[in-house]
């Protein structure tokens, strides 16, 4: 059997990597840039609603049925 290759990163480098392939991707690949555009907006867009409800209506403890749901104090 062939060994799994795994390489570790983490923090900026993994950034910096995922962010070069995505360029890269874009690059060689233009009908990809439609759908990360659309992919971008539609997060945006949610990151934006999201960010708005917890500003406006936050949730307090009394919100909350169970606070501890595992049992722990």
């Amino acid at each position: 059997m062939l060994r799994r290759m795994t390489i570790h990163v983490k923090g900026r480098t993994g950034l910096i990597i995922a962010a070069a392939i995505m360029i890269a991707v874009l690059v060689a690949f233009p009908a990809y840039r439609v759908f990360l555009a659309i992919s971008l907006g539609i997060g945006i867009l949610v990151a934006l609603v999201l960010r708005l409800r917890n500003k406006y209506f936050p949730i307090r403890g009394k919100d909350v049925d169970n606070k501890h749901p595992l049992g722990l104090d």
